[in-house]
């Protein structure tokens, strides 16, 4: 089935029309910048600009970098502070002429496309799904029913801040470090999800992951971690699904 999905990120706001099947993109992937400031009226706009290049007048499927539930905005991360207590699938459907939309936290439907679709497919028990980047997203399944809305990235290092701080890709890029040294502080991490949640697999995403062969021998911790199959397609190709059987893959 055809269906458009969009990922919404703190530095590019990225669109294709997916075959929900199989995870084929059929159109070429459309990218826009994240206006800042990531402002609700701001960032609806773009919305419009990606429904007009479509020229897309059924439902949409969109993932956010936020904690959302029944599409209501419910914290901010790398977005405006302005989108807390927003009901995105509202604003965004009053401005593209009324479409509806069906929205759900990034990393959540990234972990979607690759738990139904991808790396995830054969995969039973509790399985986390790790997006990094500007930070560290996580979706959570259990035999492959989603457990929405975990922010394991927000978890506190010992210096009393977040540890995506510590532990991201933008983190790596800002202070300059190797890939071992980055790669060293995302095992502790690990390492603390381990202890907390005891996951039976773990699924590593995002645009690090396509040098997941380049830091794999630096992550040593006894749970098997698998690459992304989608890499940072994965959010686009979830929500596409999602706006299609959302009440298929939650738990509740």
């Amino acid at each position: 089935m055809q269906q458009l999905g969009i990922d919404i990120g703190g530095s590019g706001i990225k669109a294709a029309i997916v075959n929900t099947k199989t995870g084929e993109f059929l159109t070429d992937r459309y990218k826009v910048k994240t206006p800042q400031p990531s402002t609700p009226n701001e960032i609806a706009q773009e919305i419009k600009l990606i429904i007009d290049h479509f020229n897309w007048n059924n439902k949409v499927g969109c993932c956010f970098p936020s904690t959302v539930r029944n599409g209501k905005c419910l914290t901010a991360g790398n977005i405006s502070k302005e989108w807390i207590g927003v009901q995105i699938d509202e604003l965004f459907s009053k401005t593209c002429n009324n479409l509806e939309f069906s929205v759900g936290n990034d990393a959540d439907l990234a972990g979607v496309a690759e738990i139904h679709l991808g790396a995830g497919k054969n995969l039973t028990g509790k399985v986390v799904m790790f997006t990094i980047g500007t930070g560290i997203g996580s979706g959570l399944f259990y035999n492959g029913k989603l457990i929405p809305n975990t922010e394991f990235g927000q978890l506190l290092h010992n210096n009393g801040q977040p540890i995506e701080f510590y532990a991201a890709n933008s983190a790596r890029k800002k202070e300059n470090l190797e890939l071992d040294e980055w790669a060293e502080r995302f095992n502790y991490f690990l390492h603390r999800i381990k202890d907390i949640f005891i996951p039976n697999h773990i699924i590593l995403g995002g645009g690090i992951s396509k040098r997941f062969d380049e830091f794999i021998d630096h992550l040593n911790i006894d749970i098997p971690i698998h690459p992304a199959q989608f890499l940072n397609r994965a959010g686009i190709i979830g929500s596409a699904m999602y706006a299609i059987q959302e009440e298929a893959f939650n738990v509740v």
